[in-house]
């Protein structure tokens, strides 16, 4: 496999910069660079680098060598730890272009762990999610992937099913052995433990794929009432534009918070209202539509103005109070974005609330929607295998769904199948990982 490098990662003209190389010949780049041996594995070594084509000294720093198998990728890994500055990196680019080492592509070397057994898929999309982490409950859920806790549990379910096919099939190959009697029997309890599992798994109200993506929050309300201001003030920034004149907001506009460690996308919709203008109408479409998809909604009003009806969770917003003082609403927040009372109450209230529907869980959460689908698929083949021992079907049919059921599991920690995904999954990383 040919030798790639990247820059891993890089501070900046007084930092440092790293360059990584992977591939059978890492070693040997590193020793034409230094006209020096490897150091020892492991072991940080000052070298002095030079371009073999010019002999020039590029800089001198550290030198690490990571022999296979014993690597990240599983291939001969080098460390180059050189000075931050632009001119030193573009250089020791050009001398490993010359040596025949290619520049990787985004992934790559996440790709190559995986490919060589270091890494699971999962455990690959954690390092993906840790590198993009915005927030606390990101970094969290993401170093609980990538250490593997999502792929435990799926190849534990994995091998439980496969422990169970191979009942039925020793009870299909070997019908006129003296084999102990009701195997197949004895495998349904364990298909119903598993069907109970894989529901609960997936009845987890997205929590980590909206982890992941962002907890959404929509502003919603007639025009003129303040929602690009609340917009602003819970920002604490100039994100929307604001004006007296009704109509302002004709488009989404989105923020984003972090509240208590989660990821929190704040948006701002048209004020909702029957219009004769065809864009104002769009608008108005789309505010419905986000309001409709919204994890949670802030459904402001105007003080002295009736209070419309609201879900159970939306949270109610009285605002102006500065001007008109409602009577007791115990339900609502009253605020005054011009004053600025009230704003902080309901910004701690809007974090409680979004810290409560969000509580990391134990267990960990399915993280994507492709674990999803390939959970249901195993479901939904588990479901038909534990009929087809009610309804006394063949049992090469109940055999064949619980291999299937294997199979769809499989699909997620990268098991078997997976070439039609790979580009997909490592194709959201940076260069150098």
């Amino acid at each position: 496999m040919t030798t790639i490098y990247a820059l891993a990662s890089a501070k900046g003209r007084a930092g440092v910069a790293v360059m990584r190389l992977s591939g059978e010949d890492a070693g040997m780049a590193l020793a034409t660079l230094t006209g020096k041996d490897v150091p020892p594995a492991r072991q940080a070594a000052l070298r002095t680098f030079a371009d073999p084509g010019t002999a020039i000294v590029i800089d001198r720093g550290l030198a690490l060598w990571f022999p296979a198998p014993a690597s990240f990728t599983g291939e001969d890994v080098v460390e180059l730890h050189l000075h931050g500055g632009p001119a030193v990196i573009a250089a020791m680019a050009a001398a490993l272009d010359g040596l025949g080492l290619i520049p990787a592509e985004p992934g790559e070397f996440s790709r190559r762990a995986f490919e060589h057994g270091k890494l699971d898929l999962t455990e690959a999309e954690g390092i993906a999610d840790l590198v993009n982490a915005e927030t606390e409950a990101q970094r969290i859920q993401a170093l609980r992937q990538m250490d593997g806790a999502l792929g435990a549990v799926y190849e534990g379910w994995r091998g439980d099913l496969i422990r169970a096919l191979a009942f039925l099939e020793a009870d299909l190959d070997f019908p006129d052995e003296d084999l102990p009697g009701g195997i197949a029997a004895r495998v349904l309890p364990v298909l119903d433990r598993l069907a109970a599992e894989f529901r609960e798994h997936l009845d987890d109200g997205r929590r980590g794929e909206v982890l992941r993506d962002g907890f959404q929050v929509v502003i919603t309300g007639a025009p003129n009432v303040g929602k690009s201001s609340l917009l602003n003030a819970l920002a604490r920034r100039d994100v929307a534009i604001v004006s007296e004149i009704a109509g302002t907001t004709r488009d989404t506009i989105e923020v984003r918070l972090d509240l208590g460690g989660y990821p929190v996308t704040l948006v701002d919709t048209a004020g909702l209202r029957d219009s004769d203008d065809v864009i104002e109408q769009e608008g108005v479409r789309r505010a419905r539509a986000r309001a409709a998809q919204a994890d949670l909604r802030l459904r402001i009003f105007e003080a002295g103005e009736g209070v419309g009806l609201a879900q159970p969770d939306d949270l109610i917003v009285i605002n102006k109070v500065d001007v008109v003082r409602p009577g007791d609403m115990p339900v609502a927040f009253m605020i005054s974005v011009r004053t600025g009372e009230g704003i902080d109450v309901l910004l701690g209230a809007l974090e409680r609330k979004v810290v409560g529907m969000m509580g990391l869980r134990d267990a960990p959460s399915l993280t994507r929607s492709r674990h999803r689908r390939a959970l249901e698929d195993a479901a939904d083949h588990l479901d038909r295998a534990r009929v087809g021992f009610a309804g006394k079907l063949e049992p090469e049919l109940v055999a064949e769904d619980v291999r299937l059921a294997a199979r769809s599991l499989a699909r997620i920690t990268g098991r078997v199948d997976v070439e039609d995904i790979l580009d997909v999954v490592f194709g959201e990383f940076c260069i150098g990982k």
